[in-house]
């Protein structure tokens, strides 16, 4: 009987990443770049457990001096704060089941956030 459950619990924890959504994913994504340097920047403030770096081999040393091609992908400090909300949103779509909200809401909270330095 131990050896059963062992064996289910070893199974639950190997296949608990495998588990994760693409929502998830997008979630993980979006958290990342708003508790980045460049969020940082926009907004003022540094996150509660100081800014995250994107850990990519591809990101740049620091953000280039231009500026968006889309005027409207400013991103404002107001954008990043209901950037946040709207991904709390997400959360609660992804655990309640619901992928089409939760990937809509996640569209929704990427507009907001801008092209972040």
């Amino acid at each position: 009987m131990r050896l059963v459950l062992g064996l289910a619990a070893a199974l639950v924890t190997i296949a608990g990443p495998a588990l994760a959504t693409q929502c998830a994913d997008q979630i993980a994504t979006i958290e990342r770049r708003l508790d980045s340097a460049g969020a940082a920047s926009v907004t003022g403030t540094v996150p509660p457990g100081g800014t995250t770096s994107s850990n990519s081999p591809k990101a740049l040393e620091m953000a280039p001096n231009v500026k968006p091609t889309d005027p409207s992908a400013k991103p404002t400090s107001s954008g990043v704060s209901e950037a946040r909300d709207l991904i709390k949103r997400a959360k609660a779509q992804e655990a309640a089941g619901d992928a089409k909200g939760c990937e809509a809401t996640m569209t929704q909270a990427k507009e907001k956030a801008g092209a972040l330095p």
